[in-house]
């Protein structure tokens, strides 16, 4: 019995590291998309999100994959920066949620926007990578 805890003991910290390490790898994923996004990049973004992705942006717009890609690439919708805070991952198998808290500046229909943000994205681990196929967020008052 002792044998078995020494054991798990000095297992423990190494899948912690492994645990930290995906983590850190959905929120490099997720900080990357937040780029692309301020950068009008949708060919690289079109590549990290979900065929089945929906965006339910803060005013209730939902889009899907396409809609979200066609409005950043037409200028309808402009990042101009989309700065993280408070952000928490959880994952189930390859499965990985985040929230956080999401500043943003942006441009909608000529209208600009700058506002905080509390979100959910939802993200898929499919061929090696993470793919975003969910994200909702609210206004924070």
């Amino acid at each position: 019995m002792k044998r078995c805890i020494f054991f798990l003991l000095l297992a423990f910290p190494a899948f912690a590291i492994a645990q930290n390490k995906c983590d850190r790898t959905v929120l490099e994923t997720e900080q990357r998309r937040f780029n692309l996004m301020v950068a009008g990049d949708t060919t690289a973004l079109r590549a990290m999100i979900a065929d089945d992705m929906v965006y339910v942006h803060s005013n209730a717009m939902t889009e899907n994959k396409n809609e979200h890609i066609s409005a950043i690439s037409t200028g309808r919708l402009t990042y101009h920066s989309m700065n993280r805070e408070k952000v928490v991952v959880r994952r189930y198998g390859k499965t990985a949620l985040t929230n956080g808290v999401v500043h943003v500046k942006v441009t909608l229909n000529g209208k600009d926007f700058e506002l905080p943000l509390a979100y959910t994205a939802v993200y898929r681990k499919k061929k090696g990578k993470w793919l975003l196929v969910n994200w909702q967020s609210t206004k924070v008052p």
